[in-house]
């Protein structure tokens, strides 16, 4: 399970399921803590946590605690699974798309995106609004919603007429899914998840509003992909630099012009990346021993 937990995080526009990884993941690290907090009798020891990854809705509280403006976005009720499952089963189906026409970088950037603009539109009801003020919740908020949303109409808005076949229904064109789910959270911001639900529609309206600026050709996204790219090098080993020495007036090794023998398990390796991730996830190497092989 690790290894393949590994293959996803490697392969080539694999955002979607990447995702989904680590927030079932974790979901059951968090399952694991409440059933041990239960158990113990110490129900105090999952609320510190609970706090700690919920962004709250007062705005001091929420200054004390910045980081839960991205934290709330991987974190799903742990007392049922309906919750993490419609919302994981929305990213595959529109995430999977999504990649297939933008690639990876902007589907991860859309889903931070909608992360950020569900939480300040979720801080902005509750100290603006004087009807969300005065049912302020205690306990903060928790979802992907509004990230995975922000996908769904962002995937809407690229390709509006694309079709879904769902069960029951038949085929239904992607548009009316994402309609459908923008008007179910504007119903539900006066209902008992009413901030929760505001989110959702911060989140919406980001997704929309991302692809109508891409479509501009300006990609809100850019810093988000820096910043990941950037963090993902501070873990990356460098590569060691290899010096070597010639003799003064020794004659360079001549490249022969035929390849090296390439044997098949490298060519089936080099034609699965290529299902994989296309001709140019290649490296110039694998390329080279293609096109070697192709002329035996």
């Amino acid at each position: 399970m690790f290894d393949e937990f590994k293959n996803a995080f490697q392969r080539h526009n694999n955002g979607h399921v990447q995702l989904i990884l680590i927030n079932v993941v974790v979901y059951l690290v968090l399952v694991v803590f409440f059933v041990i907090s239960t158990v113990s009798q110490f129900p105090e020891f999952f609320d510190a946590i609970h706090r700690v990854i919920a962004i709250p809705a007062p705005l001091m509280e929420f200054f004390q605690k910045p980081w839960t403006i991205i934290s709330y976005a991987f974190v799903h009720d742990w007392t049922g699974v309906l919750h993490i499952l419609f919302n994981m089963l929305l990213l595959y189906w529109f995430g999977r798309l999504f990649v297939e026409y933008l690639g990876s970088d902007k589907l991860i950037a859309v889903y931070f995106l909608g992360a950020l603009a569900g939480a300040v539109a979720y801080l902005v009801v509750y100290n603006v609004v004087p009807y969300y003020e005065a049912r302020t919740p205690g306990g903060g908020m928790v979802g992907a919603s509004a990230a995975v949303l922000a996908i769904v109409v962002a995937t809407a808005t690229l390709l509006p007429d694309y079709t879904f076949f769902l069960m029951l229904l038949g085929p239904v064109k992607i548009k009316y899914i994402a309609a459908f789910s923008v008007v179910l959270s504007i119903l539900g911001s006066v209902g008992t998840n009413e901030g929760g639900n505001v989110a959702h529609l911060g989140g919406a309206l980001m997704g929309f509003v991302y692809i109508k600026q891409l479509q501009a050709g300006v990609n809100w996204g850019n810093w988000i992909t820096g910043v990941i790219e950037w963090c993902k090098g501070l873990f990356s080993a460098k590569p060691k630099v290899k010096v070597t020495y010639r003799k003064e007036g020794a004659p360079a090794a001549k490249k022969t012009a035929k390849g090296p023998n390439v044997s098949q398990d490298e060519i089936d390796t080099i034609l699965d990346k290529i299902s994989d991730g296309g001709y140019e996830s290649l490296t110039k190497e694998e390329k080279e021993k293609l096109f070697n092989a192709s002329k035996k």
